[in-house]
């Protein structure tokens, strides 16, 4: 059996992680919390190949079991993520509404009919400005089809209403 080495990963990210590593030391639920911060210091807010084989090689936990536990989670992710983020509830009330045709209509919108068209359920812009995901349901039924921005929930959208709020992210302006 060979000797593990370090991936080669960037002087500044190792050091962030072993800081992070560090923190979470002989807590329970140590690695959730690794994963969780090494993907906020991202400015791209994902963990890549070498990031995860790092925090394998520090905390001595098997890759397979970290990609294990970042492949469960939703909130983890292992593709760059646009500044902004837009999740499409598709859930039966909201597909009943039009959330589908809200979904294809963003993706021309951005550019990520591909994506859509191949079964990908996310896609990012090429300048990374925004991550256009789904969710199975928001809970919010009755104002139907829903839509979350930046973490603000929108009822009722329509697709003007969807590209006025997209117009508006572009300029620079805050939906809260």
């Amino acid at each position: 059996m060979g000797t593990i080495t370090a991936p080669d990963l960037a002087a500044t990210d190792r050091a962030k992680i072993d800081a992070i590593v560090n923190k979470f030391k002989d807590r329970q639920g140590a690695l959730l919390g690794i994963l969780e911060e090494s993907q906020k210091q991202n400015k791209n807010s994902y963990l890549s190949e070498e990031v995860l084989t790092y925090i394998s090689f520090k905390t001595k936990v098997p890759l397979s079991r970290i990609y294990s536990v970042v492949t469960f989670y939703s909130f983890f992710n292992l593709k760059p993520q646009g500044k902004h983020n837009i999740v499409v509830c598709r859930g039966t009330a909201c597909h009943t509404k039009g959330s589908k045709a809200l979904l294809d209509d963003v993706a021309v919108l951005m550019g990520g009919e591909k994506e859509l068209e191949g079964g990908e359920p996310t896609f990012t812009t090429s300048d990374n400005e925004f991550t256009v995901r789904t969710v199975a349901c928001f809970g919010q039924c009755a104002l139907a089809p829903v839509v979350a921005i930046d973490g603000v929930i929108h009822s009722n959208v329509t697709t003007i209403q969807m590209r006025k709020l997209v117009s508006k992210i572009s300029k620079g302006r805050n939906l809260r």
